[in-house]
């Protein structure tokens, strides 16, 4: 019987995460619409930025075809790769993370809303 009580103990606290992550998602999706007149994430279509499909783990301006700022270029022939730590710092301030980017986007404040970010990007990468 305790096996049992511990079990749905356990499935009762893992199901509101499993709903916040939803939530955050949801919330990521909806902060996107910022970055969406300059990138796409559903699709590897490249916009006046590159496209984000799948950039959680890519290397820096690594998009063929897209003709990134010579400060992008340097940064990831610096090793750049955006995982979630230069994510972050990215989209917290874009030009203190890569100075000279062409992305005129001043960043986001919100440690949460770059959190939800980022858990859309993931849930859109293939």
């Amino acid at each position: 019987m305790r096996t049992g009580h511990s079990l749905l103990i356990a499935f009762l606290v893992l199901l509101p995460a499993g709903r916040a992550a939803a939530q955050d998602i949801d919330s990521g999706k909806k902060l996107f619409a910022r970055c969406a007149a300059c990138h796409n994430a559903e699709t590897t279509a490249n916009k006046v930025g590159p496209h984000l499909n799948g950039v959680i783990g890519r290397a820096a301006a690594a998009v063929e075809g897209f003709n990134y700022s010579p400060a992008m270029k340097q940064a990831a022939a610096g090793g750049l790769v955006w995982d979630d730590a230069a994510l972050h710092e990215y989209l917290a301030n874009p030009k203190a993370k890569v100075p000279g980017t062409k992305m005129v986007f001043p960043g986001l404040k919100k440690e949460k809303e770059i959190d939800d970010l980022l858990a859309y990007l993931a849930s859109v990468s293939g």
